[in-house]
């Protein structure tokens, strides 16, 4: 079970580590050139512009000779998509979203190749990096001998500018139904003016107002109360771009001397298990299965990077922090009992001493899975990277709620 803290927060996900989704599109349409479908086939056409000269080619059979002519011939034009989904399948759809046939597909392919393959690379290397990004998570830990501080933010508020206001003319002058109408209109740009000012005002009291507050949490509160502490260290969490909705409790004891984090790690299943390759030869996606052993692999960095990260973020933020530790759990079937129930995989004490020895300027060429066995480490990884339950420092003690 996991340990009962002061305070939970849950930390959103960021876009930019989405596993899966609906694949990559390019819409064709180059200039000079398109797909036609006619009567008598499918021909692709050919322009040079500027000139007024265009001819075209018949596809999937003989070749028209290429002839001078004065406008666009007389077929009907279809508008492409080319897409590109998780497992490498590139799909060709019209205007509509409707699939094409092999002889417009295949006419596609001749005439945008460049383009296509370009797509595929597109693809092949943001799967790549989503896997290998999910091991790389402490590369942007924070160096924590830097102290926070507080950075002033741009208000983003334009004020209201007077209004114009209408002068009768001469004429418009002499008729007092007019006159009257000028002032009612003059009277209202002025009311909406007063208005607009005021609400300018209130947003920008408001701003300056939270700025301050901001620079007093910054400045002196997080060396001092425990709960400012507590938010300070949940807003910079929550600026971090994490893999999947994750689970974070807190305490910050002994008037912020120590932090205590547990965390709710994925699970191995939940690793992306495929790797992205583009052919030498050929139009396509190769998309293979990851060997079991690589899987456990980018796990263990990955929850071990986790950990880590949570390590450094949370000496970075807190100055007042001496000793910090996180235990990670994951839900796991009890072997006894068939029920799944929260099973801790890794626990790590560390002091602030030991910490700031780390080479911060170099953290992508850290080891992490042996970086965090240079602090008191609970953990029970098997020679084939697999994580055995443990029991995390400090389980027996019951946080106050």
């Amino acid at each position: 079970m996991a340990l009962r803290f002061r305070k939970t927060f849950k930390l959103a996900p960021g876009v930019r580590w989405t596993i899966s989704g609906s694949g990559s599109s390019w819409s064709f349409g180059p200039r000079g050139a398109s797909i036609s479908v006619g009567k008598r086939g499918v021909y692709a056409n050919y322009s040079i512009p500027g000139t007024g000269l265009s001819y075209r080619e018949r596809l999937g059979g003989r070749s028209e000779t290429p002839s001078a002519q004065l406008g666009p011939p007389q077929t009907t034009k279809v508008s492409l998509t080319c897409g590109i989904d998780d497992e490498g399948v590139l799909s060709f759809t019209d205007g509509a979203g409707m699939p094409l046939s092999e002889a417009v597909v295949e006419a596609a392919k001749k005439q945008n190749r460049d383009a296509i393959l370009a797509l595929i690379q597109r693809k092949c290397d943001e799967l790549n990096d989503q896997v290998e990004a999910l091991g790389r998570l402490h590369h942007d830990t924070p160096d924590s001998r830097v102290k926070p501080k507080f950075e002033p933010q741009r208000i983003n508020l334009v004020a209201p500018e007077r209004p114009t206001l209408r002068v009768p003319t001469f004429l418009e002058g002499l008729r007092k139904s007019v006159r009257l109408a000028i002032q009612e209109e003059n009277d209202r740009a002025l009311a909406r003016f007063e208005g607009d000012t005021e609400e300018f005002e209130r947003q920008r009291r408001a701003f300056y107002a939270a700025e301050t507050k901001r620079r007093v949490l910054v400045e002196q509160l997080i060396y001092q109360d425990v709960q400012a502490m507590e938010d300070f260290l949940e807003a910079n969490l929550q600026d971090i771009v994490w893999p999947r909705e994750t689970q974070v409790a807190v305490d910050i004891g002994d008037g912020g001397l120590t932090v205590q984090l547990d965390v709710d790690l994925p699970e191995i299943e939940n690793m992306p298990t495929k790797s992205a390759a583009v052919p030498a030869r050929g139009l396509k996606l190769s998309v293979k299965e990851l060997p079991a052993a690589k899987v456990r692999r980018l796990y263990a960095d990955h929850v071990h990077g986790i950990v880590f990260r949570l390590v450094g973020e949370t000496f970075a933020a807190l100055p007042v922090a001496r000793t910090v530790v996180v235990s990670g759990y994951s839900q796991r079937s009890n072997s006894a009992t068939g029920h799944l129930e929260d099973q801790y995989l890794l626990s790590v004490k560390v002091a602030r001493e030991a910490w700031e020895q780390l080479a911060f300027d170099r953290l992508a060429e850290l080891n992490v899975v042996d970086s965090l066995a240079r602090h008191e480490l609970r953990r029970d990884l098997t020679r084939i990277g697999e994580l055995r339950p443990i029991r995390p420092f400090q389980e027996e003690e019951t946080c106050e709620v």
